[in-house]
């Protein structure tokens, strides 16, 4: 398997963690997403990936791109250790987590939308930063209230082993650290977070370990 990747990507970061949940090995091809204007946009990694986003996975013959959709592939391909629980109720709670973060933080703080905050708009980096915060503490303040107050939250965001949901949350909480938001507010998640963090597989993940950090 080749993962095409960046080391400060959160999505990419989600699938790296979830290949080391599962114990598999891949080679990682990096792709710097701000070099020469993005390498995400050169002619053969547009013809891989026409939407010229970071992750693409290629397996053999098969190449799935979008991370979740990567990580679901890898669940039915891969299943153990499962990432999603058996029970259809739970693993829409998982999907539900991962979704929350994934679709309505994530998007909002991704390299390109802050590229065109300040290339087309003229935003400051300071006002840059705090628009990425707002949106970063709105969903930080839902997801605190669904994991504080359930039965269904354990060491991790559901139950005792790591989800799919943990997968976005920890990339997505070193999106927040990189624009200085602290977890003091979100007691839940921040434990949640310290717990994956003592996971070889969330640390080998992180973007300081990859080889194409800077």
């Amino acid at each position: 398997m080749r993962l095409y990747t960046y080391f400060r990507s959160s999505a990419a970061y989600r699938v790296r963690i979830a290949l080391n949940l599962k114990r598999l090995e891949y080679t990682a091809v990096p792709v710097h997403l701000l070099r020469g204007g993005g390498e995400q946009f050169s002619a053969d990694f547009a013809r891989r990936n026409p939407g010229c986003l970071v992750p693409l996975l290629e397996d053999g013959d098969v190449a799935v791109a979008q991370s979740l959709a990567i990580i679901e592939y890898l669940e039915d391909t891969h299943p153990d250790p499962p990432l999603l629980p058996a029970d259809p109720a739970a693993r829409a709670r998982a999907r539900s987590l991962a979704l929350a973060i994934a679709c309505d933080i994530h998007p909002l703080n991704n390299l390109r939308v802050q590229r065109y905050l300040k290339s087309a708009l003229g935003v400051g980096d300071a006002q840059r930063d705090e628009w990425t915060r707002h949106w970063i503490r709105l969903g930080f303040d839902a997801l605190e209230s669904m994991l504080a107050g359930s039965a269904q939250t354990g060491s991790f965001c559901l139950g005792d082993s790591p989800t799919l949901a943990d997968c976005c949350l920890v990339p997505q909480i070193a999106n927040a650290q990189r624009v200085q938001l602290t977890l003091d507010a979100y007691p839940t998640l921040k434990r949640i977070h310290e717990r994956c963090l003592q996971l070889r597989a969330f640390a080998d993940a992180a973007p300081a370990a990859q080889p194409d950090a800077e």
